[in-house]
């Protein structure tokens, strides 16, 4: 008897790949949030991003900003990138499974094999799997289940996809049996081919509701299990306090602040976040955590956090901004730290006299080097167990993270899990990967209104507040200006600063001419020095130039009355 058979095509591999790997991601999905299982796409994700030279990396980072700002999202620019990450972290693993399934639909064509197609289906799903494992191992920092579960957990669930895929492609074939008497001729006893077209939408209908009822459940299995968001706190009039509803340090200063500019102290649940991660934040247990500080010191210690907690700390009100914040950009926020001056540290580890720095890891392998000389001079250099007068959030970077005054985030490790002392300074994460050695921040400052709405009349001319923030890091601002339409630049006024490390809010009241015109601002730091306006991009050193806002201003209406 011989066996003959219509080879599905490679087209229906495709479509096949695509309609397994989704219910695949949902049972992912599920698995992670009923057990704390690895989710194996953004682990994928994570660890290609890791791997790319950082020229790679760095284009993929301004595509994304650039594409965002274009489709008019660059106002929630760091909730937006982590989403646009998620969504390529899937479409990378629904593109790998699509990848398999044609490469299992060619060879099975070629080996002319069509019946009982579910141990070769199981062997490609664990060829498939078993890379994807290593790189999931490799990087992840969410699971919480033990190490042989995950293992077990993940060789199933891509066994049962390659079985799904052997099955699927048997059916596809349509296999045909062919008798053949003992004269040489043959009768044909032909099973009637399956309608293939028929076959997938029933096939898509089935993955379609299982994918929709894994993603709900994991969904709402992770809404369980998650931690409320930060909020923040307000007085009885409206205005923002401090995370004790204490009034702010510059509460006042005479200068208000144009109507619809930004928050002068950050919500917690506002404050900007950028990191390596583009899926899970880490799973960190306060009950066991420690910081171990090792290496060139007299006294290692391996401290608890009510330990550091407990050692005499310091409040400051800091502004802090991402290397790759684009001027005017929104990866800049201000609210308080607490926590324990490095100094202090020192004194209680006691380095060597061979030793020269910090080596500082984080829980997502983020790792950056301070100098001991450095600290040695400033004693606002903290590790900060408290944003708002609250405990560190997780997406903030819980339990520690450090401060360090006039650098941007990208020299400041978060979710701290180790510090090693060394004797000689190396190239941190993104160093190593191209950027700034010193990542000092540049003056920068932005306006956020034109409030067309708060048109007020004075000495008999209609007049437009504007305002904004303006930032120099630790060297602080002295001065702002604007300019409209290309005019004489004029001062604008300036509100006093939270500290010597936060942001100034200004204000502009301009005469209101109607029609469409454009604002600009620049801003001085305390020594005299400049805002930088030559444009230049983020890479290396961080973004400068000119911030400008066009606005078509209309005539107020008449009041009928």
């Amino acid at each position: 008897m011989d066996i003959h058979a219509q080879k599905p095509k490679l087209l229906h591999g495709g479509i096949v790949g695509i309609l397994l790997t989704l219910p695949l991601i949902a049972l992912l999905y599920v698995g992670e949030a009923f057990a704390g299982l690895p989710f194996v796409p953004f682990d994928v994700f994570d660890w290609v991003a890791r791997n790319l030279p950082g020229s790679v990396i760095t284009f993929g980072i301004d595509t994304m900003v650039d594409t965002m700002i274009a489709l008019g999202l660059g106002g929630d620019l760091d909730s937006n990138a982590k989403i646009a990450e998620r969504m390529m972290a899937l479409t990378l693993f629904v593109t790998l499974g699509i990848v398999i399934a044609v490469i299992f639909f060619a060879v099975m064509n070629r080996l002319r094999r069509t019946e009982n197609a579910y141990v070769p289906g199981v062997i490609a799903g664990l060829i498939f799997s078993l890379p994807l494992i290593a790189m999931s191992f490799s990087v992840n920092i969410s699971a919480t289940a033990d190490t042989p579960i995950q293992l077990v957990w993940l060789l199933l669930v891509f066994a049962a996809w390659g079985a799904a895929l052997g099955w699927i492609y048997s059916e596809l074939a349509g296999a045909r049996i062919i008798k053949t008497k003992a004269d040489g001729t043959t009768v044909e006893a032909a099973v009637e081919p399956i309608n293939r077209r028929q076959f997938l939408v029933q096939v898509g209908g089935a993955t379609a509701t299982m994918t929709v009822i894994g993603a709900g459940l994991g969904s709402f299995l992770n809404n369980q299990n998650a931690t409320p968001a930060p909020t923040a706190v307000a007085s009885a009039d409206g205005a923002l306090t401090d995370g004790s509803g204490n009034p702010l340090p510059n509460a006042n200063d005479p200068v208000v602040a144009a109507p619809g500019t930004r928050p002068e102290y950050t919500p917690l649940a506002d404050h900007y976040r950028i990191d390596i991660l583009s899926g899970r934040l880490p799973a960190i247990d306060e009950a066991t955590w420690t910081l171990p500080i090792t290496g060139l010191v007299a006294n290692e210690v391996n401290w608890t956090l009510d330990e550091i907690r407990a050692m005499p700390s310091r409040t400051d009100y800091l502004t802090m901004s991402c290397i790759s914040n684009r001027v005017g950009g929104t990866l800049i926020s201000t609210i308080k730290w607490t926590g324990v001056s490095l100094q202090y540290i020192l004194d209680q580890i006691q380095p060597t006299e061979d030793a020269v720095a910090l080596k500082i890891t984080g829980a997502d392998n983020f790792d950056e080097f301070v100098m001991l000389d450095l600290i040695r001079s400033d004693e606002r250099i903290m590790l900060a167990y408290s944003f708002d007068d609250q405990p560190l959030p997780l997406r903030n970077g819980f339990p520690l993270r450090i401060h360090i005054p006039d650098r941007f985030g990208m020299k400041q490790p978060k979710w701290i899990t180790g510090i090693e002392v060394v004797s000689a300074w190396e190239e941190g994460y993104w160093v190593r990967r191209g950027w700034s050695k010193e990542a000092m921040v540049r003056a920068t400052s932005v306006i956020d209104i034109v409030s067309t709405d708060a048109i007020y009349e004075q000495n008999g001319a209609s007049v437009v507040p504007i305002g904004g923030i303006a930032w120099a890091g630790a060297r602080g601002i002295s001065a702002v200006e604007v300019r409209v339409d290309g005019g004489e630049w004029r001062p604008a006024q300036l509100r006093s600063a939270m500290s010597d490390r936060s942001w100034n809010i200004w204000r502009y009241d301009w005469e209101f001419t109607e029609g469409s015109h454009t604002f600009e601002v620049r801003c001085v730091e305390t020594d005299g020095t400049p805002q930088i306006e030559t444009v230049a991009p983020v890479r290396p050193d961080g973004a400068t130039g000119i911030h400008s806002l066009d606005a078509r201003l209309a005539a107020p209406a008449e009041d009928p009355a």
